[in-house]
């Protein structure tokens, strides 16, 4: 029996894993193991832990790692603490291949531990840039430690390619997170009225803000910029969730707090939500706010507005669903004017999603059962044209 090892560090990532674990602990030929790590096992996270043992999964090994630090010296030294206890990890577990998901530091720690353990990484979401964050260096970092490719789009495909990885190993499925959009059991307005205890009244924000971590300007003042456009329209329900644990993250979380303390008929914030509240709001909300990339991928495959601050997912391929906007207050303005306005509400539904049509899991999930575990991968040239 094969051992197939995910690794999973914050909630977002979890909900894009969550039916590819389900694919694997239902074949009888696959054990799934899961190690948990990062702002999964943090309190102040919302122990995210706990959702993925609810929803039926054993976790088979813990990586302690968060620091209770959001500088870039606490982050660095959150990786290295990752480094050492994914190796105590994968050396107990001992799996056959480890897949891991973007881009983020606590994966970044994975990868290094396998590759020293010798066991084959697969990757999903490889290829995509961002160029605002840190994580775009991260990602194409984990793509040279991986032997096995899963990206998103075509142009991703490409670009690991380019990057010297194999052809033959690198499988353009789609979004794996699209495979809820199939398979949800929406959460419907009146309920999750209930559930959140607010009325969700028109327009509807859902907003998500992450520290921009290669930017020299203070992830705080972009925040505030957000924060005085929102309060352009006070007759909005705003829903925020809050930030990963990046570089910065905690003072956004401050803001965010004083924020609906102004208004908490109309404002609200979670430390998550989970996936099927979240894709359940967004599917019900007027506007996505923010940069995250459930507002690149996930919303437009729901035929929702984005509108997309700052540069933290430039490069990204971008639906026509999707505004982009200045980390300025008169910029946000406008975008969220330009989503709300009836045209652009109805151009929506002829809008064509950029990641696939779902039923990725399932195909990730066979190639992980006849993939070679051979470690050594030749490095592939590109004809050079001059």
């Amino acid at each position: 029996m094969r051992k197939i090892c995910i690794a999973t560090g914050t909630r977002a990532e979890y909900g894009l894993f969550y039916w590819l674990m389900k694919e694997i602990q239902s074949d009888i030929d696959l054990e799934l193991q899961i190690i948990a790590t990062g702002s999964h096992l943090s309190p102040e996270f919302g122990l995210t832990y706990k959702q993925i043992e609810s929803d039926g999964f054993r976790i088979s090994a813990r990586v302690e790692m968060l620091l209770s630090s959001d500088t870039a010296v606490g982050i660095t030294k959150s990786i290295g603490l990752g480094v050492i206890g994914f190796a105590d990890a994968l050396e107990n577990l001992k799996p056959d291949i480890l897949v891991l998901l973007g881009d983020r530091f606590e994966i970044l720690a994975a990868s290094q531990a396998a590759l020293v353990a010798r066991i084959p990484i697969a990757h999903i979401h490889g290829g995509e840039l961002t160029e605002g964050a840190m994580d775009e260096s991260i990602r194409h970092a984990i793509t040279k430690l991986s032997q096995l490719h899963f990206v998103a789009a075509e142009s991703y495909r490409k670009r690991v390619i380019q990057m010297g990885e194999i052809p033959d190993h690198v499988f353009n499925f789609g979004a794996p997170g699209l495979d809820h959009l199939a398979q949800m059991d929406w959460i419907e307005k009146e309920e999750m009225e209930i559930e959140l205890k607010m009325k969700l009244s028109s327009p509807l924000f859902l907003v998500t803000y992450h520290p921009v971590t290669l930017e020299g300007k203070n992830p705080a003042d972009s925040m505030s910029e957000l924060l005085l456009a929102l309060e352009y329209f006070p007759e909005a329900t705003i829903i925020f969730t809050y930030p990963n644990s990046d570089t910065g993250g905690r003072i956004l979380i401050e803001l965010i707090d004083s924020f609906v303390s102004k208004n908490q008929n109309r404002r609200k914030a979670f430390v998550s939500l989970g996936q099927k509240k979240y894709l359940s709001l967004m599917r019900i909300a007027d506007i996505i706010l923010g940069n995250s990339s459930s507002g690149i991928t996930e919303a437009p495959a729901l035929k929702k507005a984005t509108v997309n601050i700052g540069d933290r997912q430039k490069g990204r391929l971008k639906a026509d669903t999707i505004i982009d906007a200045l980390d300025e207050k008169e910029s946000i303005i406008r975008a969220i004017e330009k989503g709300l306005c009836k045209d652009f509400q109805e151009s929506l539904n002829t809008s064509v999603a950029l990641y696939g049509t779902g039923n990725v899991s399932k195909k990730i999930k066979e190639q992980l059962k006849v993939f070679s575990l051979e470690i050594r991968k030749p490095f592939f040239d590109l004809e050079f044209r001059y």
